[in-house]
């Protein structure tokens, strides 16, 4: 007749379903406390003819109830493994996902693409500090303190002294600081100004440039500026109206045939045929002065413009909003 402490044992047993479960049984009769471990610690009670029977049974019982947990135990493992692997089971019939790809912000393109074009006239890219002395951005550009044209920038202020630059001039004038003519680059970076609205943001981006040698002349920015608009807009009408900049004498301000209505007259150029892309100009003396030339021996000319501006034409965007607002549906379009 089978041991009825054995036959409790393969009942519990065959009920198990987790590893868990397992755990707490092997315990239950093998443990510490376990039924099968405290008969075993009170065989020195029974008398001797007893105590070797019972040793011999109890023996047996324990290897049988070992065994069996073992076998239980991979069992619930490969049970595990089993189910685990039909909820991760991949149906290689399923068609795939879409996956898109990132690209180019509008901004960043237009951004390299005029970097790329400056570069074949052999101009280079210096950059410099976004957090900016007063100084350098207006006192050493011909802008000194109370004068008429700082009310054009709408600066943020962090000091007396220090502000956050109103265009990427500043970086020209700490290049002629530190080299001598020749120069001839650009200087490309981010701006920042008090005005929000559909065609104006607190931080956008500027792209400004400059080129200092002997006897270079108003023929050589106009030809230079030209050959830029060509060279990003294609072959469109340009023209060159007297203007005012405290850095530059002459001063000049660009503009294209509007590329919306070619120039019969619309919303965007409101109704001119015309649209205003970047300012420029002859260095003004005095800014060399600040940047340490000898007096009459070099001329130059600068020149900046927008990014986002020149984005907007390029892609014909109607809020410059767009570009802040992250919406997946306007970005997917570049």
């Amino acid at each position: 007749m089978q041991d009825p402490l054995l036959q409790a044992f393969v009942k519990e047993i065959n009920e198990i379903n987790s590893v868990v479960e397992l755990v707490n049984l092997k315990a239950k009769y093998i443990g510490k406390k376990g039924i099968i471990t405290e008969r075993i610690k009170n065989l020195g009670k029974l008398p001797p003819e007893q105590r070797k029977l019972q040793g011999k049974i109890l023996n047996g019982l324990k290897n049988f109830i070992e065994e069996a947990l073992k076998n239980k135990e991979e069992e619930l493992k490969q049970k595990e493994i089993s189910e685990a692997l039909k909820k991760e089971l991949i149906d290689i019939t399923l068609p795939g996902k879409d996956f898109y790809s990132g690209g180019s912000h509008p901004v960043n393109r237009t951004l390299l693409e005029i970097i790329d074009i400056f570069r074949e006239l052999g101009f280079t890219v210096e950059e410099g500090p976004e957090v900016e002395l007063d100084y350098y951005n207006f006192e050493a550009l011909n802008i000194p303190k109370n004068h008429p044209a700082r009310d054009m920038q709408d600066t943020f202020y962090i000091s007396e002294d220090v502000v956050l630059r109103t265009h990427t001039s500043p970086v020209q004038v700490r290049v002629m600081e530190k080299k001598k003519p020749p120069l001839r680059f650009i200087s490309p970076g981010k701006v920042y100004r008090c005005d929000s609205d559909v065609t104006h943001t607190p931080m956008f981006h500027q792209v400004e440039g400059l080129m200092v040698d002997e006897n270079v002349s108003f023929s050589h920015l106009k030809g230079v500026l030209v050959y830029f608009l060509k060279r990003l807009f294609g072959d469109i009408p340009i023209r060159f109206r007297p203007s005012f900049f405290p850095f530059t004498e002459p001063s000049t301000e660009i503009d294209i045939g509007c590329i919306i209505c070619s120039g019969a007259g619309c919303r965007v150029c409101k109704g001119s045929g015309w649209l205003e892309v970047l300012g420029a100009g002859m260095v003004h003396p005095n800014v060399f002065k600040f940047a340490g030339y000898p007096e009459g021996k070099y001329t130059g000319f600068a020149f900046g413009m927008g990014v986002e501006r020149l984005t907007m034409l390029k892609y014909g965007i109607d809020d410059i909003r767009l570009f802040f607002e992250n919406d997946i549906r306007f970005l997917r379009q570049f």
